[in-house]
């Protein structure tokens, strides 16, 4: 079995019983790629049980390896979450922003969603509420061009 094969068994289990987080832990450290894969899971397990003040340095230098495809925006969103949750919530939507800037694929609604938590949270609710309804526009059949426009009137 490789070793993306034996972190999705991992992930598969439950993230509750007993070595979890140790059994990632072995596989971060086995890891095959230099890109910082095995950080990001680690940094994974650790949000998942409740710790994102273990997750944090972990993404953190996940990224600065060079972590890429997927995983890379994954991590940004998990670290922003992970910021938010440990009173960080302006890191959270500065790393957000720099991401919406960087790339676009279909966790884009996803970076959007974790932006306007991380605003709300920072005191900035109508810009928070400006960023969900942009992100929720294009999937409105009806009033989709009024819906956007308000969104960035608010995001403003």
């Amino acid at each position: 079995m490789d070793w993306e094969q034996q972190v999705a068994q991992v992930w598969a289990g439950d993230v509750d019983a007993p070595g979890f987080v140790d059994r990632m832990a072995a596989l971060a450290e086995i890891c095959p790629a230099g890109d910082g894969s095995g950080l990001f899971e680690l940094a994974g397990a650790h949000d998942s049980t409740g710790h994102p003040e273990e997750a944090v340095p972990r993404y953190e230098e996940a990224l600065r390896r060079g972590l890429t495809g997927v995983r890379r925006r994954e991590a940004a969103v998990q670290l922003a979450s992970s910021y938010r949750n440990l009173g960080r919530p302006a890191d959270g939507a500065q790393l957000l922003r720099a991401e919406l800037e960087r790339t676009s694929d279909d966790l884009d609604d996803a970076v959007r969603a974790f932006l306007a938590l991380c605003l709300a949270d920072a005191g900035r609710e109508r810009e928070a509420l400006g960023v969900a309804l942009g992100a929720l526009a294009p999937h409105v059949p009806r009033y989709r061009r009024s819906l956007a426009a308000y969104a960035e009137e608010l995001a403003r």
